[in-house]
């Protein structure tokens, strides 16, 4: 018996979770006083949260001690998180349904 699978990924595939990256990493910056734009979002693109972190901080010429860094990389993730869990459907992007529910009547 042979056995088939789909894999996706969250991010970018099924929705859009980048804007939401992006918000927290901005209310992480603001709280630093620190201007993040959608612009500076671009470098962020494919990097760590740890080197994230880094960039935003050289945009503000802040230094901190891991502690400090870690307590803002916790608080970015639980605000990143606080915004997931509010997503809802209308953010599902186009085609997507249609996919799985080809998948599923295929799998029958």
């Amino acid at each position: 018996m042979s056995k088939k699978a789909f894999i996706f990924d969250l991010d970018g595939v099924i929705v859009d979770t980048a804007r939401y990256h992006f918000l927290a990493w901005q209310k992480i910056a603001a709280e630093l006083g620190i201007e993040f734009t959608p612009e500076h979002n671009e470098e962020l693109k494919g990097v760590s949260r740890i080197r994230s972190l880094d960039i935003i901080l050289r945009l503000g010429n802040i230094e901190a001690s891991q502690e400090t860094k870690n307590k803002w990389l916790t608080q970015k993730n639980e605000d990143y998180l606080s915004y997931i869990e509010n997503m809802d459907e209308s953010e599902i992007l186009p085609g997507v349904v249609n996919i799985l529910e080809y998948i599923k009547e295929k799998n029958n």
